[in-house]
């Protein structure tokens, strides 16, 4: 009962606050610029990779973060590429006088630790600590955990999460940020990797077919596309968002369950659908790559931003 009542709460929360993404907000800006810094210049995103994946899953991760390079932008639209271009407006606004640059991401190292170094049951420190095995200046280390790791807060309250580390590097602080993604196939596919299986709550409807042809794999970049967005304008805490700084609602997280125009609580939108396949998705990748992205909230408009 108490597990029902909780998703019966994020159900609500999840109305709420995709009825207030898509409301006026004249006067009142939605994100609020907190003076922090954000992430600026080339910084490369390491993939450290928890626990076994095949190297086909892999390959989809790595070429979701090729994508996001204008460099790499597929010659078919909508892109991957384009639909990253709405976190480069943060970088432009007027109060951002701190970040004049714009962020450039590349493709880093890959990490493997297969042998499940620290078990199979993960705290947010042991994150903390695996992504930390990857540069700790200009980059973002992302750690993905397979289908049977368990970490403190997976299915429960978040599908993944991101934050910032203080390191030494070459004897002086550093900061750098890092992102935590699990692969929900198994432990809570309804909760993290809708719309490709049934809810677990609220209105059922039947699921899409998943882009890459899985559905643990797709849901990962699902939710790394929201908090990518949500690194490159609140890396460490004081940039761009609403509401308290230990849950803000951030670029993604503020246009919750919209993928394409029309969207609303159950419904993901009007997508693209392959015809040889029936997958939907709403951006091109890099090596005939199809994936479906997280609506970015669009500074410039006050609108949740879709490609499609």
């Amino acid at each position: 009962m108490a597990s029902q009542a909780v998703f019966i709460l994020k159900f609500l929360a999840l109305i709420f606050l995709f009825n207030l993404s898509f409301a006026s907000t004249t006067s009142l800006e939605l994100l609020r610029y907190h003076n922090g810094a954000l992430l600026h210049g080339k910084v490369a995103v390491n993939l450290i990779w928890y626990g076994r994946f095949t190297p086909s899953q892999r390959a989809i991760v790595a070429d979701f973060i090729t994508s996001l390079s204008a460099s790499s932008q597929s010659n078919a639209q909508p892109s991957v590429a384009t639909w990253w271009k709405t976190t480069e407006k943060y970088y432009n606004l007027p109060n951002s006088k701190k970040n004049p640059s714009s962020l450039s991401l590349y493709l880093g190292k890959q990490l493997l630790d297969e042998d499940y170094s620290l078990g199979k049951s993960l705290s947010e420190k042991q994150i903390e600590q695996l992504a930390s095995k990857g540069d700790l200046k200009n980059a973002i280390n992302i750690v993905l955990t397979a289908s049977d790791v368990a970490v403190e807060g997976f299915c429960v309250n978040r599908c993944g999460t991101h934050g910032s580390k203080n390191a030494l590097v070459n004897g002086k602080n550093n900061k750098f940020a890092y992102i935590w993604v699990g692969n929900s196939e198994t432990q809570c596919p309804g909760y993290c990797a809708w719309p490709f299986h049934q809810p677990i709550y609220g209105p059922q409807s039947p699921p899409l077919i998943a882009p890459n042809n899985d559905l643990g794999l797709d849901g990962i970049v699902m939710n790394l596309g929201g908090l990518l967005a949500g690194t490159a304008t609140n890396p460490f805490g004081n940039g761009y968002y609403q509401g308290p700084s230990e849950a803000p609602l951030e670029a993604a997280s503020a246009c919750p369950g919209v993928f394409g125009k029309g969207a609303y609580p159950g419904y993901a939108g009007n997508l693209l659908v392959d015809p040889t396949t029936g997958a939907s998705y709403n951006a091109h990748g890099a090596n005939g790559r199809k994936y479906l992205l997280p609506a970015i909230f669009d500074p410039s408009t006050s609108k949740c931003s879709t490609l499609v």
